[in-house]
């Protein structure tokens, strides 16, 4: 048994199982920490053609998937995962008209252990389809894909790096950019020692512990400063920063003037 069960709803199951052949995501599964299933509604389509698209009513360019397949489709994925797991399926569409994916999310996401993604393709689905059987819309940008896999793909990897025991260090998700509070991640360094002409910092070879944390520390609120300026502002607005954070930010102002 699983700890976590996903099952996909597409008709490219060989590209969404590509996630689960190496990595992070492949040792969730290697580690029975994650499972990982595809449904192709193709499979439960009413014609010899397997037919699961067709012209949208009122008009215009593109096809639709129709809802007729993809709701057996969710039923099998759903059926699947009970398997697995005995807690409530939550199914969600990906979909560019989400809500937009981020850390805050995907950590909501790693704790529902029954998740159905459904991944669409053409012009969309039948509303109805929607409306009767998706929990939740989640999009990844905004951008267009030629599908939902790939973004099924990018929120399967997301999960898994949240299971407990799935990464080598359990402070490895805790410090990734995003995770915590929101800032971007620090810089890292390696050996050799110099690479290039390029040296590694010599406040991190010095072995003290508490001058690394806040050189880290500082690093990170300089970085997100300059790359994402809005994700500063927003945990300054909400007030979601330490007063160490603070005095941080103050003193490299005043370095800086």
């Amino acid at each position: 048994m699983s700890s976590n069960a996903i099952s996909v709803v597409t008709l490219f199951p060989e590209l969404v199982q590509a996630v689960g052949l190496c990595g992070v995501t492949g040792r969730a599964l290697d580690k029975k920490l994650l499972s990982l299933s595809t449904v192709n509604p193709r499979d439960f389509a009413a014609d010899k053609h397997r037919t699961v698209d067709d012209r949208p009513y009122g008009g215009g360019p593109g096809m639709l998937m129709q809802a007729g397949p993809l709701d057996e489709a969710i039923s099998e994925a759903q059926a699947g995962n009970a398997r697995q797991v005995s807690v409530k399926p939550l199914v969600v569409y990906v979909s560019p008209q989400g809500e937009r994916l981020d850390h805050q999310l995907v950590a909501e996401l790693a704790t529902k252990q029954n998740l159905v993604l459904v991944a669409g393709r053409y012009e969309g689905v039948d509303e109805r389809l929607i409306q009767s059987r998706i929990d939740r819309e989640i999009s990844i940008g905004d951008y267009v894909l030629s599908g939902g896999e790939l973004a099924a793909m990018v929120i399967v990897d997301a999960i898994a790096r949240q299971i407990p025991g799935v990464l080598g260090h359990e402070d490895s998700a805790a410090q990734d950019s995003f995770a915590g509070i929101g800032l971007l991640d620090c810089p890292h360094y390696t050996r050799p020692e110099e690479y290039k002409g390029m040296k590694v910092p010599q406040v991190l070879l010095g072995g003290n512990h508490e001058s690394i944390r806040l050189w880290r520390r500082r690093q990170s609120l300089l970085r997100t400063s300059l790359r994402r300026p809005e994700l500063l502002k927003g945990l300054l607005d909400q007030q979601q920063l330490s007063d160490e954070d603070q005095q941080l930010l103050e003193d490299m102002a005043r370095a800086n003037n």
